[in-house]
Parts: structure tokens; C-alpha cells; sequence
């Protein structure tokens, strides 16, 4: 097989950590499988040259500082733009949290890369543009969440034209037995643990308050092309199940696996071949599987999300957004956990159901968003 060249963005945190580990074990197994041509962090210099060391054929590009460093090959703002225009890769893992990762995958793509996405906001802000991009140029989008790398599996595997509904699953997150009067006094540090999963920590306290379901059904809605109607959520705390498609028979498929976040990366690392791989694989001996409806009356953020998919790019950009905000007030104490879903709705309350013609309105919804949620904050703050 030819080695294929890979770009790991994100590298020093979760979903990148887990990309280098996923190419170690592939070139282990078949030597020369997988060359990577670069890498990027935001801020944590110490394991981007770390992980440059593990793999000296890498460009490091280091965008949240501007550094001269030896090993450091760009530096500063346009540091992962100058790495995707200089490093030749077949495939980039956008691994970027937050809504930074939208520009990321636009330059990818407007690259001529592939582009396995693991970056939930590019997909909540700008998918439709990030779709015409990969289209002209006749690239892939590979999704890398859990459940939407297992959905685009089920999907593959059955043929869209057979499917009428697709759900996918959540945890519940740490608080799913607590009461609402509880919920009050939850702190940062007990929201960033998750129960099941090994994620970073804005997204975990995201699994708190159902908020990264939310975005996940933000996403199911845009990446497959369906209403939201048409996407359910079911809470399965063992975290076995990540999707399920219901074919118009009536009959229900699952994708299973242990809550391995490897085994999508490396199915998106050797799309679209199969390989063997031992990351993820369930023995159901013994396991019993529970499955229940979210209680959207405690973990509200659910039904907002569907209201912004309902009224459209916009609103789930503002959702986005509102939600980025929230989640930094009450890690920086002011704002309760039970505030963030205040903001967030506050800002929903405004008019979302304009357009969004390009990437500049994007970003000008976005801001405009953020403001909202900054004032929606000094409202709620506690």
C-alpha cells in the first residue's frame, strides 16, 4: 500500500493524541503506512515538539503564539494556513475545538485535501459551504464524532434510500439521575468529568448539559441531509451503542463497539479501505444495555438545538456561539451550571431566520451572537 500523508490538527489534544497513537500501532503493524507531514497546537509548545520528535517528518506550526523556536516551523495566527498550504497531505485530521476549526476546514479543503473532521463546529456554522468546496474539488468529508463516524458507516453500509430514521446516542453525561435543584450548584470541575468517555474539557462539561448532543444533532441534520424530525436521541448510559439507523421496513440497525474514540479515527485514516483493527472491539457477553428518553425539562439544551436546526444556519451558528460563551462564564465562575442554558436561550430569542451567503457572514453572525451572550452572562451571572 502507498503511504498515505497525514496532517493531525489539534495534535496536542484529545482527538490528536489519539490520531498519533491510531498511525503508531498502523505503521507498527505495516511499516511506512502512514507519513505525517504535519502538525499543529494552539498554545501547548511542549508536547507539539513532543510529538514532532515522534515524528521528525512533520512541518509543527504552533497558531495561538508567536514564537521563533527552533522546531517551530510557523508560527502565529496564519500558522495552520501556512501548514496547509505547504505540507503535501492526502488526508487532514481537523482535531481543533471550538469554532476556530471552521477556518481550518475551509483552507483544507480549499487545499485539495481531504478532510476527516472531528470539529463538530465546522459542520454546526458552515457546513453547506464546506460541502460546495469539497464538491468542486472532489474531496471527502470523513466524520470522526463517534456517532456520526457510525452513522456514515450504517449509512454506507445500507444505502441512504433505505433509511427513514436516524438516532443517535448519549450518556447522559455525569448528572442524568441528579434534580434540577442539584443541578444548581454543580462546579466546573464536576461538569468535566465524564463518566464514560476520555474527552477535553469543554466538551465534556458539553455532555453535562446535553449541549453537545445538541450540536450532534446540528450536525446529523446537515452531514446526511435529513430534517431534524427525522434524527432521534436516545440516552444509553454504557455508551455501547453510538448510532442506530431505522430502515423503511421498520427495522432497526446499531453500530456497537466499546467507547473507544480510535476505532472512528482510524476508520477515517484508512478510508475508504478496511482494515483489521482491535480498537473498540466489544464482547456483549455479559453487558446489558440501557436506553431512555432524554429529559429535555432538566437538560433543556437538547430542545434549543432543535429549534436552531429548524431555523436554520443562522440560529445554529448563534447557538454555537452562545453556547461557547456560556460554558467560559461558568468555568471562570460566573455564571451557574444551570445559567448556561439561560444564555443560550436568551440569545435564541432573537431573530435567526436570515441567510447566510459566505464565510463572512459566518463569522459576522457569529460576533454578533457572542455580544448577545456576554450581556445574556452579566443578566444570569450569579
Amino acid at each position: 500500500m502507498k503511504s498515505r500523508k497525514i496532517i493531525v490538527l489539534g495534535a496536542t489534544g484529545s482527538i490528536g493524541s489519539q490520531t498519533l497513537d491510531c498511525i503508531e500501532e498502523a505503521n507498527r503493524k505495516s511499516p511506512g503506512s502512514f507519513v505525517v507531514t504535519g502538525l499543529s497546537s494552539n498554545t501547548n509548545k511542549a508536547a507539539l515538539l513532543d510529538s514532532g520528535a515522534r515524528f521528525p517528518t512533520a512541518q509543527l506550526a504552533l497558531q495561538g503564539i508567536q514564537d521563533g523556536s527552533t522546531g517551530i516551523h510557523f508560527t502565529g495566527i496564519d500558522a495552520v494556513s501556512s501548514l496547509l498550504d505547504t505540507a503535501d497531505a492526502d488526508l487532514v485530521v481537523n482535531g481543533i475545538s471550538g469554532s476556530a476549526g471552521l477556518l481550518a476546514s475551509v483552507r483544507t479543503l480549499s487545499s485539495g485535501k481531504n478532510l476527516a473532521l472531528a470539529n463538530k463546529e465546522s459542520v454546526v456554522m458552515g457546513y453547506s459551504h464546506l460541502r460546495i468546496l469539497a464538491d468542486r474539488h472532489g474531496l471527502s468529508i470523513i466524520p470522526v464524532d463517534s456517532e456520526h463516524a457510525a452513522l456514515f458507516q450504517l449509512i454506507s453500509r445500507i444505502g441512504a434510500d433505505s433509511i427513514e430514521e436516524l438516532t443517535i446516542t448519549a450518556s447522559g453525561g455525569p448528572f442524568r439521575l441528579k434534580s434540577e435543584r442539584e443541578l444548581e450548584n454543580i462546579t466546573p470541575d464536576e461538569a468535566a468529568r465524564h463518566p464514560v468517555w476520555n474527552m477535553g474539557r469543554k466538551i465534556s462539561i458539553d455532555s453535562a448539559t446535553l449541549a453537545n448532543k445538541g450540536l450532534e444533532l446540528i450536525e446529523a441534520v446537515r452531514l446526511f441531509g435529513v430534517p431534524e424530525t427525522r434524527v432521534k436521541v436516545l440516552i444509553h448510559p454504557e455508551s455501547l451503542v453510538h448510532a442506530l439507523v431505522r430502515t423503511i421496513d421498520g427495522a432497526l440497525y446499531a453500530h456497537m463497539s466499546s467507547p473507544d474514540m480510535r476505532l472512528p479515527i482510524d476508520i477515517a485514516l484508512h478510508w475508504p479501505e478496511e482494515v483489521p483493527t482491535l480498537f473498540g472491539r466489544l464482547d456483549l457477553a455479559g453487558k446489558t444495555l440501557h436506553f431512555e428518553d432524554p429529559d429535555t425539562r432538566r437538560f433543556p439544551m437538547l430542545s434549543l438545538a432543535r429549534k436552531a436546526a429548524c431555523s436554520g444556519e443562522a440560529a445554529t451558528i448563534a447557538y454555537n456561539a452562545a453556547n461557547e460563551i456560556a460554558v467560559e462564564a461558568f468555568e471562570s465562575g460566573k455564571l451557574r451550571f444551570t445559567g448556561i442554558v439561560s444564555v443560550v436561550a436568551a440569545v435564541l430569542e432573537g431573530d435567526w431566520t436570515f441567510p447566510v451567503p459566505d464565510l463572512g457572514s459566518i463569522f459576522d453572525i457569529d460576533a454578533k451572537a457572542r455580544s448577545m451572550a456576554h450581556l445574556a452572562v452579566t443578566e444570569y451571572s450569579c
